[in-house]
């Protein structure tokens, strides 16, 4: 799919699951779910940033402080699937139109961080190995889970990396100098890496035999 097809989707994707929210907010007079705006927001951020290295090839300088800013950027994105936990039935609204609601934007979410891995996947092929990249992506599935349990938990957000260090530095050294007395974070870590892992395989491999397919098609017009 091309770029500018892929984006214009992923808008009209998002543009539906805020549209939900603008109609619930216009219901109940209440902007209780407004923060689920916010949380797209940033999930498109890590997305920018590696079409932006798609597109250009930089200096080995530049592409760390840019895989960087992404990494760090890059939990916000799958993040959102954890705001099902701010689902209850407080008002009249149907609980299924909240979940609704809840879900698009986790898939929103969810979107964004598979389009981004792959894209930074593929980036990492091209600049160092086809097995290199494999290691790197592996644990950036994990570093995701960590990522997200660090937001969701700990209520630690990408911004506290300049503006709330000291805290987060000592919370993330404290979890791996003594592990077993935070099985919690390893239990969260572990299982949503797992499954973004599994996920991401799975992108891969439906991407890989659509390649083929159109390659394949395309033979036999010829």
């Amino acid at each position: 799919m091309k770029t500018t097809k892929q984006l214009y989707l992923l808008i009209l994707f998002s543009a539906y699951a805020i549209s939900l929210l603008i109609f619930r907010a216009w219901l109940t007079d209440s902007t209780l779910y407004k923060f689920l705006i916010w949380n797209l927001f940033l999930a498109y951020i890590p997305f920018l940033i590696s079409q932006q290295m798609v597109r250009k090839r930089q200096r080995l300088t530049k592409f760390m402080f840019a895989f960087g800013t992404w990494l760090l950027f890059l939990p916000n994105a799958p993040y959102i699937i954890t705001d099902i936990f701010h689902l209850t039935n407080r008002t009249f609204v149907p609980l299924w139109f909240d979940l609704l609601m809840i879900f698009s934007f986790a898939m929103n979410g969810m979107l964004l961080f598979f389009i981004s891995t792959y894209q930074m996947h593929n980036i990492l092929i091209k600049r160092f190995s086809y097995s290199i990249a494999w290691i790197i992506s592996s644990g950036i599935m994990f570093l995701t889970g960590f990522g997200i349990y660090l937001g969701r938990f700990l209520r630690f957000n990408s911004w506290d990396v300049l503006s709330n260090p000291k805290p987060l530095f000592f919370n993330i050294a404290d979890r791996f100098t003594d592990p077993f007395a935070h099985l919690k974070t390893w239990g969260f870590t572990i299982s949503y890496g797992l499954f973004f892992l599994v996920g991401f395989l799975l992108i891969n491999m439906l991407i890989s035999s659509f390649m083929k397919t159109i390659s394949i098609n395309k033979k036999h017009i010829q």
